[in-house]
């Protein structure tokens, strides 16, 4: 099965680097998250009962690049996302990483944009480099996982969810796909 934006194994090594935290795993957050160990922390304990405030802080310095003006970018490129307009949002989103390269939430914030466009590629080297800025990034290391599932690599999909969830074990969403593939794989391996 071919899927759009997918043609190159470099983007194909990137994932499999970026899930089995050969890179991301080994380096320091950046400054969007610098300070929030104790959030992070307190999030991935499942029986923390302060977590959504500890999940909030976390998205509100996730969307904070230090610049007024890359924050509207993320902000207008978000909104078009919202509306539907994905060609608007990969344009606003390209300009804020072309001007803040080391905003995490940048990269992320344009790999869902491309990943609603259908161009999983694209999508994929922006979720490496979301990760290797921010290897805490729960929500790109799910973006990943659904790419990987919708492009049938269901292990590595599964590793990636896993590792998204131990980040942010809030997610039912997440623990919902981590168990309908653990069925489907032990399926297989029967």
């Amino acid at each position: 099965m071919r899927v759009p934006g997918l043609r190159h194994n470099s983007i194909v090594a990137a994932v499999a680097v970026i899930v089995n935290f050969g890179l991301a795993g080994a380096l320091p957050a950046r400054a969007e998250t610098a300070g929030l160990d104790r959030q992070f922390s307190e999030l991935a304990d499942p029986g923390y009962a302060g977590w959504q405030r500890a999940e909030s802080d976390i998205r509100r310095a996730w969307s904070r690049s230090g610049s007024a003006a890359m924050d509207l970018l993320l902000k207008r490129g978000e909104e078009a996302l919202d509306a539907g307009d994905t060609g608007a949002a990969i344009e606003h989103l390209t300009a804020l990483t072309d001007h803040a390269p080391d905003f995490a939430e940048g990269w992320s914030a344009r790999a869902s944009a491309y990943y609603a466009a259908g161009l999983y590629g694209p999508a994929v080297s922006d979720l490496s480099h979301a990760l290797i800025l921010e290897p805490r990034h729960w929500e790109a290391l799910t973006g990943l996982a659904s790419i990987l599932e919708d492009t049938g690599d269901k292990a590595r999909a599964l590793s990636a969810y896993r590792a998204s969830f131990a980040l942010n074990p809030h997610q039912d969403d997440v623990k919902d796909a981590i168990a309908r593939l653990q069925k489907e794989l032990a399926g297989v391996a029967l």
